[in-house]
Parts: structure tokens; sequence; C-alpha cells
């Protein structure tokens, strides 16, 4: 006869306040340890508000390289094999297009223009929003990093506006227009850095992995900029005031924004020899790329003639270039990026992938642009699993190219589109990317507003570039 199981010694599945103890307990043993590590799980920390911090995890650029490490390890890759993206030309074309940037906040010249701008057009409230997305349009061709123009030169700007009209962050009167300029800016990035090829460091990682996969970009600058003007264009002129209308500032005029950049300009003086030579030295560095192909020089050229002027006329000193420490992270963990997604494809997960996917559309009796049209909504709205845009193209841009091509699209016009909506997509949460996270930061806009606002304007992007974009290629002969 069997022996009763005593009720004390039961035991049933774990249930939800066990798990919690012990995960709460392993943090609690790994602080006790002073664990410096990547966290194993997530962190938090008490606050009177009782809401919690998420711990980092690891840099992406440590990411990486651990995972590089694996691969030589597992012997997956050779050593030659997994480091050989780092002699390509595209991330050496990031890494001095970073240093260029630099010139702009070292000079100053990136204030300079934003407040001639402001002065400009600042007299309204609407008005200074166009002044401020102008001057980011004017920089951008030679500053790829769009969370350094918002953290370096904007939203300093944008909060000396904001205070001096008694908007405040984290405050009821951050509405009265704070709030507005934070979200015109941040929103009207997304078609500043897809305007240009140089604008954002993730479109020259599109542009090589499409050719990695074989598809033919001629004069790379000038190709995307024809292909994106007219939509682009079209949604920065359309941005602000859309905003203005479903997000409206309290205050609608600001009489004392040109007056605050005359002041500031006034205290910078004339133009000074540092900043004529960086303007001079973008210009060559811009007229270089356009006429590359002509010249039958590459882009990275160009910008080793812009850089290197910049160092022989003391612009820039070496140690500008040492200290620029986003330009080696993004060379560390560009490299690897491109080489893992480069010996995925050699190795066959890509085709492999592409290929379920195009059967699985196929059974579905699309035509290929029925084909493009769901591949790239997919594509845009999975980033709300993402953080950040580069991640999000280093694992999904081949595959997702990959799956276009097999479906017969046409290889040109799914890359660019493709490599658009890496951009378009980067104000859809306080996390999609590196300005989304900045402008965020500046406290001025609530977490509820930064999503509703984030799939309303999304939605109108994927309007105005579905149909303004899709009509423009169609006259370019794209498709």
């Amino acid at each position: 006869m069997a022996t009763p199981v005593s009720p004390t010694h039961h035991r049933d599945l774990p249930t939800h306040t066990d798990t919690t103890t012990t995960t709460a307990t392993i943090r609690r043993r790994l602080h006790e340890l002073h664990w410096k590590g990547v966290k194993p799980l997530p962190s938090s920390s008490p606050s009177p508000s009782a809401s919690s911090s998420v711990s980092p995890p690891l840099p992406v650029g440590a990411w990486a390289f651990v995972c590089l490490t694996l691969t030589v390890l597992t012997r997956t890759l050779t050593f030659a094999a997994a480091f050989s993206a780092f002699t390509n030309e595209v991330i050496w074309l990031i890494v001095a297009s970073f240093f260029l940037s630099k010139g702009f906040v070292k000079t100053g010249l990136g204030d300079r223009v934003a407040m001639f701008f402001v002065r400009w057009l600042g007299k309204s409230t609407l008005g200074l929003s166009y002044g401020l997305v102008l001057g980011e349009l004017a920089i951008s061709p030679g500053m790829p990093s769009s969370t350094a123009r918002a953290g370096g030169i904007f939203l300093p700007i944008i909060k000396s506006l904001a205070l001096g009209a008694e908007s405040k962050p984290k405050d009821p009167s951050s509405r009265k227009l704070g709030a507005f300029l934070i979200q015109s800016q941040n929103q009207c990035n997304n078609s500043t850095s897809a305007l240009f090829l140089t604008a954002a460091a993730q479109n020259l990682l599109c542009i090589k992995l499409a050719e990695s996969l074989g598809v033919e970009i001629p004069n790379r600058w000038v190709t995307w900029l024809k292909a994106s003007c007219v939509p682009a264009l079209i949604s920065l002129l359309a941005t602000p005031i859309i905003l203005y209308k479903i997000y409206p500032p309290e205050v609608k005029t600001t009489p004392d924004a040109p007056a605050m950049a005359k002041r500031k300009l006034e205290q910078m003086g004339p133009i000074k020899r540092d900043e004529w030579v960086m303007i001079g030295t973008l210009l060559l560095t811009v007229a270089l790329w356009i006429a590359g192909e002509a010249l039958n020089m590459a882009s990275v050229v160009a910008a080793m003639i812009g850089l290197s002027v910049l160092l022989l006329f003391g612009v820039l000193d070496w140690d500008d270039c040492l200290s620029e420490k986003q330009a080696w992270d993004t060379l560390a963990w560009f490299g690897v990026l491109i080489g893992m997604a480069t010996q995925l494809t050699a190795l066959g997960v890509v085709p492999w992938m592409s290929k379920s996917v195009a059967s699985f559309l196929k059974s579905l009796s699309l035509s290929w642009f029925g084909s493009f049209s769901v591949l790239q909504l997919s594509y845009f709205f999975i980033h709300y699993l993402f953080a950040g845009q580069t991640a999000h193209v280093g694992a999904l841009y081949s595959a997702f190219l990959g799956m276009h091509l097999e479906s017969k699209v046409p290889g040109l016009l799914a890359a660019l589109a493709l490599a658009y909506n890496t951009n378009l997509f980067g104000a859809i949460t306080h996390y999609s990317s590196g300005q989304a996270a900045v402008y965020y930061g500046a406290g001025y806009v609530d977490l509820r507003d930064v999503f509703i606002l984030g799939i309303a304007m999304s939605l109108i992007n994927l309007v105005i570039w579905g149909l303004a974009g899709v009509a423009w290629w169609k006259i370019l002969g794209l498709y």
C-alpha cells in the first residue's frame, strides 16, 4: 500500500512567486560578488517611484567581438575569414566620415549653421521647427551620425529655446514649446538621414550588404540621392506641420528665438579660419562623392582626402581622431557585422531562408509587387523588437533582401527601399535609434506620446514614401 505524501513535502510546478524569489536571490548574490561583467539576468534598483531601471548589456562592440571569437573557436570561420571585412572600404568610409563630423563640433560650424536658420525662420514656433530641420539638413551630408547631430548640436539648442520660453522638462510646461520641438526634430531626422547616403552610418552598411548579394549600385552617392530626394523632401516639408496639428505647442509665436540666435552669432563673431576650411572641405568631399564614378575615385578616397585636408590645416589634430570613440567602436562592430553577414550568405544560410520565404509568398499567388509590399512592411514593423537601427540591419537586411530577390523584385529597388525604411523607423519608439533615445532622455515627451506619435508618423511616412516614392522610382526606371 502506497504511503501517502505529506502536503508539506508536496512539490508542484514553480509558482510565479518562486521564480521571482529565485531571480531576486541570483541578482542579490551577483551583487554581493561585485560582478562587473555582463548580467545574465536584468538587474533592477528600487526608486522612490517604485520603478526599475534595467542594467545595460554589453556594448555592441563587445558582443560582436565575443561572437567573432566563438566563430573562430568553433572553427566555423578561419581567423582570416573572420577578420576579412576589416579591410572593407565602406567601413573606413564610415570611420573617416565620423572624423569629418568631429570638425563640425570642434569648429562650432554646426552651431553656427543651426543658429543662422533659427534667426531666419524662428519668429513663430512652426517656423522655428523648420529652421532647426533645415539646419540639420545642411550639415547631415558630412555628419554621418544622427545621434551626434542630436546630442552634440540640436538638443542643446532646443533646450535653450524651450527654457527661454519657460518650457521645462518633466513638467506640465514641457508642452509649451520643448515637447513639440523635440518631436519635430526627432521625426524629421528620419527623412534627413534617408536623404543622403552619408547622413547615417547604417546607410553605408545597407549598400555594402546589398552589393555582397550581387545588387549593382552605380555611383552610390548620386543614385541614393536621386531615388530619395522627392519622397524625403515631401516628408520633411509635411512632418512639422502635421505634428503642429496633432501635437500642438501651447506657444505659437517665439519672438525671442531670433534675438537669442542673433546674440549667439554675435558671441561667435565672424566666420573663423577653421570654419572656412571646414566649409571648403565639406564642399570638396561632397563634390568628389558626386563625381566619383567619372573620376574613377572610390568614396572612401574622397573622405580620406577631406580628412587629410583638415589634418594638414590643423582644424583637427591626431588626438581628435584618437579620442573619437564612436568611430573606433563602429570600426570594430561594423567589421564583425559585415564579415558575419557575408559568411552567412557564403555558407548558404541566407539563400536557404530567402528561398523558403519566397516559396511561401509564391504559394499565396502574390505578384512581385505584392511580395515587395509584404516584405517591406514586415521589415519595418519588426523594428519594435530591436534597439537601434544598425543592429536591425546586421540581423535582417541581408535576409530580407534575399527574400526580395527570390521573389523576383528588382534588385536596386529592393535594396534602396529597405535601406530607406531603416531610417524611417528610427523614431517609432524611444529605443528605436540613438537619436530617439537622446531626445527622449531630455525629458520633454511622455513615453505614451512617444509611442502614439511614433506609430502615427510612421504610417504617414509610409504613405508618403509608398505613393510619392514608388511613383518617383517608376519615373527613374527602378522597376
